[in-house]
């Protein structure tokens, strides 16, 4: 029965996602409106890791298998890309460092706010 809530709880948020991307005139994926949406949920406290937690956990264990088609669909289109090959890598490791650089930064404003959060509560 736990599975049933969290599965439906999920596809419930993504059923709001998909109203906020219909609503919102912003070129922002339905996508990313649930998971802000479910970020501020589990930052409110409206609801806890515990309550999603094992439906979650099997969509992040079955995610690499929609990473299959993209790449075989790279290999495949091999021949389109060569004459751009250095540009795709520098753009690839430019987006990549970014990538990191934020998520350091992120990472430690979200380990700052704990540490000072757990000091309050003692």
């Amino acid at each position: 029965m736990k599975y049933i809530f969290q599965l439906g709880f999920i596809c419930f948020l993504s059923f709001i996602a998909e109203l906020l991307h219909e609503v919102i005139p912003l070129p922002v994926p339905a996508s990313v409106y649930g998971l802000v949406l479910l970020f501020l949920l589990l930052c409110l406290k409206v609801v806890k890791v515990e309550q999603i937690e094992t439906v979650s956990g099997f969509f992040i264990s079955a995610m690499p298998i929609f990473f299959i088609s993209p790449s075989v669909s790279l290999i495949t289109s091999f021949g389109a890309m060569k004459g751009s090959v250095l540009s795709l890598i520098v753009i690839i490791v430019i987006s990549t460092v970014f990538t990191l650089g934020l998520t350091g930064v992120v990472t430690q404003f979200v380990m700052k706010r704990r540490g000072n959060h757990s000091k309050e509560d003692a």
